[in-house]
C-alpha cells in the first residue's frame, strides 16, 4: 500500500507541476497571441473600446506593411474603381482611400537583418569554441585574467559606446554598411560564446582526445572528430543565445545604420501611416520578425538540452 501511494502522489505532483508549466507558457504567450491578433484586426477593432476579442479577419496590417500608399481624392477614387487590373491588395489598400504606389522597405530591412545576425553569429560561434577550446585544453598565461576581460566586454551597455563607434565607424568608412553590423555584433557576442563554449568543453573528459591522440591523430583532427561533436548541444545553444541577441539589437541598428544597412527592429517601430501609428502594419511586422528565430530555435530544440555525454568518462 504504501508503494501504491507513492506512486500516486508522485503522479499527483508530475500533474500540479504541468499544469503550473503550461500555466506560466500561456501567461507569457498572451503578448504574442494578441500580438498575433492584433496583426489581422482591421483599424476599427484595433482602436476600439474596450477592446474586441471577435473581428473579421483582415491583411489590412500586412497590405500596410509591405507597400507604401498615397491618399486618393474622392474624383481620384472613383477613376480608381472603375480600373479593372486591381488585385486583391489594390482593393484592401482602396477600401480606406488609398491607393499603393509601390513596395515598402520592410522585405530589404529583414533581408538586412537575415544577413547580419546569421553571419555575426556564425562568425562569433566559430571563434568562440576555438578560443574556448584553447583555455579548456591549454596553459595560457593568466587565464583567469583573461576570461575575466572577455567576460568585462558582456558587462558593458551598449550605448555607452554608441557614439565613439559611431565616430569611429564614419572615420573609416564603417558606417551605414553590412560588414561594420556584423563584426560589431561578432565582437559583443563573443564573449558571450567563448564562456558558455568553454562550460561545455571543460566537461569533454581529455581522455577522449588522448587516445586520439595515441592512435595516431593530430590535435585539429582530435578537436574536429572528438570534441566538436560531442560539443554540439552547447554550440546550438550558443547559436540561440548569439543569434537572439544580434537579431533583437536596437541602438546600434538605430545609431550606426540609416539606409543601406539598416535591419528590421528600427523600422519596425517607425511605420507611420496617412491616420498616424499603423497598429496593424507593426503587429504584423513583428509578427513576421518573430519567424525566423522561432524557425531556428525550433530545429536546433534537439540539441538544446545537454546531451548524456557530458560529464561521462567511458571505461
Amino acid at each position: 500500500m504504501p508503494k501504491v501511494e507513492n506512486v500516486a502522489r508522485a503522479r499527483a505532483l508530475t500533474g500540479a507541476r504541468a499544469a503550473l508549466a503550461t500555466a506560466i507558457c500561456v501567461i507569457f504567450l498572451i503578448p504574442v497571441l494578441w500580438m498575433a491578433l492584433t496583426a489581422f484586426k482591421p483599424r476599427e477593432a484595433i482602436i476600439s473600446v474596450p477592446p474586441r476579442f471577435t473581428f473579421a479577419p483582415s491583411l489590412e496590417g500586412f497590405v500596410g506593411l509591405l507597400t507604401q500608399r498615397s491618399t486618393l481624392t474622392r474624383m481620384q477614387m472613383e477613376r480608381y474603381q472603375q480600373r479593372t487590373d486591381l488585385t486583391w491588395v489594390d482593393r484592401i489598400a482602396l477600401e480606406r482611400g488609398l491607393a499603393i504606389i509601390g513596395p515598402s522597405q520592410y522585405v530589404s530591412r529583414l533581408t538586412n537583418s537575415v544577413i547580419i545576425a546569421f553571419s555575426s553569429t556564425a562568425l562569433a560561434v566559430t571563434l568562440g569554441v576555438l578560443a574556448a577550446y584553447a583555455f579548456s585544453r591549454f596553459r595560457v598565461r593568466a587565464t583567469a585574467d583573461w576570461q575575466f576581460f572577455i567576460l568585462s566586454t558582456r558587462m558593458l551597455p551598449p550605448v555607452v559606446v554608441t557614439i565613439p563607434i559611431f565616430l569611429m565607424y564614419r572615420a573609416v568608412g564603417l558606417f551605414d554598411t553590412h560588414i561594420g553590423m556584423i563584426l560589431l555584433y561578432t565582437v559583443f557576442n563573443l564573449s558571450l560564446s567563448v564562456w558558455l563554449l568553454k562550460g561545455f568543453i571543460d566537461e569533454i573528459p581529455r581522455e577522449y582526445e588522448e587516445a586520439a591522440l595515441v592512435d595516431g591523430y593530430s590535435r585539429w583532427q582530435a578537436f574536429t572528430l572528438i570534441v566538436l561533436p560531442q560539443a554540439i548541444t552547447g554550440i546550438a545553444a550558443t547559436v540561440v543565445f548569439c543569434l537572439i541577441f544580434a537579431w533583437n539589437e536596437y541602438a546600434f541598428a538605430l545609431m550606426l545604420t540609416s539606409d543601406t544597412a539598416r535591419t528590421a527592429p528600427p523600422s519596425i517601430p517607425s511605420v507611420m501611416g496617412t491616420a498616424g501609428v499603423e497598429w496593424a502594419a507593426i503587429a504584423a511586422g513583428s509578427l513576421l520578425f518573430l519567424i525566423p528565430v522561432v524557425v531556428v530555435t525550433f530545429a536546433l530544440r534537439n540539441y538544446l538540452l545537454r546531451g548524456i555525454t557530458f560529464g561521462a568518462l567511458r571505461q
